[in-house]
């Protein structure tokens, strides 16, 4: 799927989404994950969507995603999100749910603590091992 194709699979309606990076780069200058390289994807089943971002920083394409039930934000240095910009991306769609992934040593603590009082999303901290 390439950015804006959607289809059904599975009994699942799929849109692809934006992601990649606009602050973050590699020491040539390139960004870790170009436009129109990568996917994010809106999964819908019944009446809910799921939001799984891929990896991307807080880019303006998430102003469009709307009625957003759970969103899986990426988390990790150097290549996604910084704790701040999740926050924002979250403030751009207002989830009901955020799942921080890929956070590697990223202290989920911060996120936690900057989305106090952000909006009325939940967010929820799964650690594996």
């Amino acid at each position: 799927m390439k950015n804006g194709d959607s289809g059904t699979f599975a009994g699942l309606n799929i849109k692809a989404v934006a992601a990649y990076n606009i602050e973050h780069k590699r020491a040539d200058g390139n960004a870790f994950h170009p436009k129109g390289n990568g996917n994010g994807y809106v999964i819908q089943f019944a009446d809910k969507k799921v939001y799984v971002a891929g990896d991307t920083e807080n880019i303006p394409e998430m102003k469009s995603l709307k009625d957003i039930e759970i969103a899986f934000l990426p988390m990790n240095l150097p290549y996604t999100m910084t704790p701040e910009m999740v926050v924002e991306a979250t403030k751009l769609f207002k989830p009901k749910v955020l799942y921080p992934y890929h956070f590697g040593n990223t202290d989920t603590n911060k996120l936690v603590e900057l989305m106090k009082n952000q909006n009325k999303t939940e967010v929820r901290i799964r650690k594996l091992d």
